[in-house]
């Protein structure tokens, strides 16, 4: 990867997304964004040399439009996600992270890039991937999970987005290499220290806490550092507070 990578996100206006935005250009990197409105932006990052912005929804864009914002990057960054209220919440689109990371990784494997690219995908501790990794949870909150992906549509949408990356993309694809961060309880705060589990911490009835900035740090640390990368690819990592362990 170049000096200064080129990172293409998705999401820069929601809470952690701007987190990550800002500090992607602190870091040096090349920003994309595809944003439905530009004025939600940070401000301080609206005329920044480095940043790039498409003003459009991801979802109705053509292909040929969404292989132009990702042709030449290299890292795809997906911060999508549901806003909390009840049309946020059961309005469309359902499964916009779902629809999008299954676009965003068929765009760049139509491009057959050299080197593959590294696609990071802002999931949830209530995502559950099948193995030995995730076999702390238990019957209860097994069930729970199951119910709550049939009445709340962005839990299932986070569960469908990592299906697709687990089983559709796997982990032996040469144009598009992956890696779900799990956080927590969401909360703001600045960056502190925090933890990677490669399985579950605690359970969804004693949740931990992950700051959003951790977070942005997390998803920026592996869009420009290749070893840290390669410890987390094709895996679903959980991140926490370190205070909260």
């Amino acid at each position: 990867m170049s000096t200064q990578p080129t990172v293409l996100l998705v999401g820069a206006t929601g809470r952690t997304g701007r987190r990550v935005l800002t500090q992607l250009l602190d870091a040096g990197a090349k920003v994309r964004v595809i944003v439905r409105s530009a004025a939600r932006l940070p401000v301080v990052a609206v005329d920044h040399a480095n940043l790039t912005v498409l003003e459009a929804d991801l979802l109705s864009l053509g292909d040929d439009d969404l292989q132009r914002q990702v042709r030449g990057c290299d890292a795809v960054i997906s911060c999508l996600g549901h806003v909390i209220s009840l049309k946020g919440v059961f309005g469309p689109p359902r499964d916009l992270v779902a629809r999008a990371t299954a676009r965003l990784c068929r765009a760049i494997q139509s491009l057959r890039p050299a080197a593959p690219v590294r696609f990071i995908l802002m999931s949830s501790v209530s995502v559950f991937r099948p193995g030995a990794a995730d076999a702390r949870r238990g019957a209860h909150e097994k069930a729970f999970l199951w119910t709550l992906c049939r009445i709340l549509p962005p839990a299932s949408d986070n569960q469908c987005a990592a299906d697709f990356l687990c089983q559709d993309v796997g982990t032996a694809d040469s144009h598009v290499q992956w890696v779900a961060v799990r956080p927590d309880t969401l909360l703001d705060g600045e960056v502190t220290e925090y933890a990677l589990h490669e399985g579950l911490v605690t359970g969804l009835f004693k949740p931990a806490n992950t700051n959003m900035a951790n977070v942005a740090h997390f998803m920026c640390a592996l869009a420009t550092d290749a070893t840290l990368f390669d410890a987390w690819k094709g895996k679903l990592p959980v991140i926490i507070n370190a205070a909260a362990q």
